[in-house]
């Protein structure tokens, strides 16, 4: 079998080079201004631009965002039918500065529960932006850690049922190949906005190394200045991938 890869070799040196965000505190925002809960949707999709922005500056090359889980389809069907409207504007508007600032845009999650509309947005943006050579922008959009690895191990399974791959060489080198996230490097750090301090189903492999750091900051009121100041701070880390210090 692979040799499984040792983290720390794959870690940088400093600064992360891999941020995801779960974005998190938009209703709660909009909320505590009177707002319905769309309001604080729109206000933490204008604050995305920012953050993405702002990743050249820090040394941050791959940024993750949960924009809308498998678990959200829960929601109100008057949220949800405003999320996925606000996808496909988000989407239209967006590209074209994306295409400038170079940023290069991927999306994970299930699609086929997605309108065929936004499908194609995505398919479009991902299109329009496949040279870019920037930021790597990635978008989970209908997307969970759990259904993740379900969909990756159907997969798996039948590569080996039809024989392109012997159970025996199945090892934890080769899940990952299968992952939507199978052409980006596992994150470094990850931030969860809103004083909630659990994962919700977020990139759960990819993570198993990730530094995490929970703050009370609503997301619309996440600036890039908070933003440097987290990624100062993982730079004083002591990351040892389950070894002791020297």
């Amino acid at each position: 079998m692979a040799k499984p890869r040792d983290p720390a070799k794959t870690a940088p040196r400093t600064g992360p080079r891999h941020v995801a965000i779960i974005m998190d505190g938009n209703g709660r925002w909009a909320q505590k201004r009177g707002r319905p809960r769309l309001f604080g949707h729109h206000a933490g999709a204008r604050r995305v631009r920012e953050i993405v922005s702002s990743c050249p500056d820090f040394g941050v090359k791959y940024l993750t965002i949960f924009a809308f889980s498998t678990e959200n389809w829960k929601r109100t069907q008057t949220e949800v039918a405003g999320l996925m409207s606000l996808f496909r504007r988000y989407i239209m508007k967006e590209m074209q500065e994306f295409v400038k600032e170079n940023v290069r845009v991927r999306f994970i999650g299930d699609r086929p529960r997605l309108d065929a509309k936004l499908r194609g947005l995505m398919d479009e943006a991902e299109a329009m932006t496949e040279g870019c050579t920037g930021t790597n922008l990635t978008i989970a959009l209908n997307y969970g850690g759990r259904d993740e690895v379900t969909r990756a191990t159907q997969r798996l399974a039948r590569d080996v049922a039809e024989g392109r791959l012997r159970p025996e060489d199945v090892d934890e080198e080769t899940l990952p190949r299968y992952l939507d996230t199978y052409v980006l490097p596992d994150p470094d750090l990850v931030i969860r906005t809103s004083g909630e301090a659990r994962i919700s189903n977020f990139l759960l492999w990819q993570s198993a190394y990730a530094e995490y750091e929970f703050i009370d900051t609503l997301w619309p009121d996440f600036t890039a200045k908070i933003f440097g100041e987290l990624l100062s701070g993982y730079g004083a880390r002591d990351r040892r991938f389950g070894a002791v210090s020297a």
